[in-house]
């Protein structure tokens, strides 16, 4: 049966309810942290449990984080147009396979998939935003704050982020260099707003209120 982990407040479950009443049995494919996700031209991949890191390569050979795809959140080659795109699990991590003809039969998958959509529509959207800020730092802050929105665990120092990123992957997201991302992290340290728990796990002490 399609799960789904306890979501932010605010968060609609909507999405697992849909998916669930459609697919209650259906087997999932279930991969290892650190595996490479196959991506099919006709068919749609949906996480149910962990994260998947999507990413590209530039024109100049480098790697580029294009987002992040969570717990009902779908990817796959039907979803862009980017050419060199591949899709990396982040941690264990639980996937469902469903083809465009079979979204074409069912509305309620259709519905789902759509909610998914949005929410990686506008993650794309807040990471664009967070590229247009001049200070590296702002960068830095607002992109943790954004992923443990969306993914953090709640714990008793904050939110807590079960997924390790590289530095040079979080440099890769933001448009900057590895060097800087480490000085701003021990920055973020040093002030209490960020703390590395004892499995090396990013915590966001103090997140700003919602309006």
């Amino acid at each position: 049966m399609v799960f789904t982990p306890s979501l932010q407040p605010g968060r609609s479950d909507s999405v697992r309810e849909l998916l669930e009443a459609s697919y209650e049995k259906r087997s999932l494919v279930h991969l290892a942290a650190g595996s490479q996700v196959p991506l099919l031209k006709r068919s749609i991949w949906l996480v149910v449990r962990g994260m998947v890191k999507l990413n590209a390569i530039t024109i100049h050979g480098d790697e580029l984080l294009l987002g992040l795809a969570g717990p009902n959140e779908p990817f796959g080659d039907p979803l862009t147009n980017v050419d060199v795109y591949s899709a990396t699990t982040l941690v264990s991590t639980d996937l469902l396979c469903v083809s465009c003809e079979e979204i074409q039969r069912s509305p309620h998958l259709a519905m789902g998939l759509l909610q998914g959509m949005a929410a990686r529509y506008r993650q794309s959207e807040a990471l664009l935003a967070l590229l247009g800020l001049r200070r590296i730092e702002e960068r830095v802050r607002g992109f943790l704050e954004l992923l443990t929105n969306d993914y953090g665990q709640p714990c008793e120092e904050g939110l807590r982020l079960d997924i390790k990123l590289t530095h040079q992957e979080l440099a890769s997201a933001l448009s900057t260099t590895r060097v800087t991302v480490t000085r701003i992290l021990g920055t973020l340290r040093e002030e209490g707003w960020l703390h590395i728990d004892s499995q090396r796990r990013l915590v966001v002490r103090h997140l700003p209120k919602r309006r």
